[in-house]
């Protein structure tokens, strides 16, 4: 499975190399969702690692990634890991699908932040 997603690079951690063949690179992106900030981490392999490079923390970034997961039973406790394996990075569009630096324009108003919201969480 692909899935696309924007948001700011909040972190981006050291190259690790974890056997002979194989090294791998963590980031975290910080994406808004609605009154709650997420951050999400992310693991780019191989080759791929390199693709962090061009980037700086606060940057933002648009980051295509397959969604795994994979059980794993030790001591006949089953415990599930979920892996977000980034495979593309660039620069993001912002403001509606305008390119980054483009100029800003308001948002439409039904994505105003005052919209009256009873919702209990």
């Amino acid at each position: 499975m692909s899935f696309d997603i924007q948001g700011k690079l909040y972190e981006a951690f050291e190259e690790q190399q974890v056997s002979e063949k194989f090294r791998k690179r963590e980031f975290v992106l910080e994406i808004p969702d609605g009154s709650y900030t997420q951050y999400v981490k992310f693991q780019l392999t191989q080759d791929k690692c390199s693709l962090l490079d061009q980037f700086k923390t606060g940057d933002e970034v648009k980051v295509t990634f397959n969604l795994s997961g994979k059980p794993f039973t030790k001591n006949g406790q089953t415990m599930y890991f979920t892996n977000l394996q980034a495979w593309r990075m660039e620069p993001a569009a912002n403001n509606f699908g305008a390119p980054a630096g483009a100029p800003q324009q308001e948002a439409p108003a039904f994505y105003s932040s005052e919209a009256d919201n009873d919702l209990p969480f």
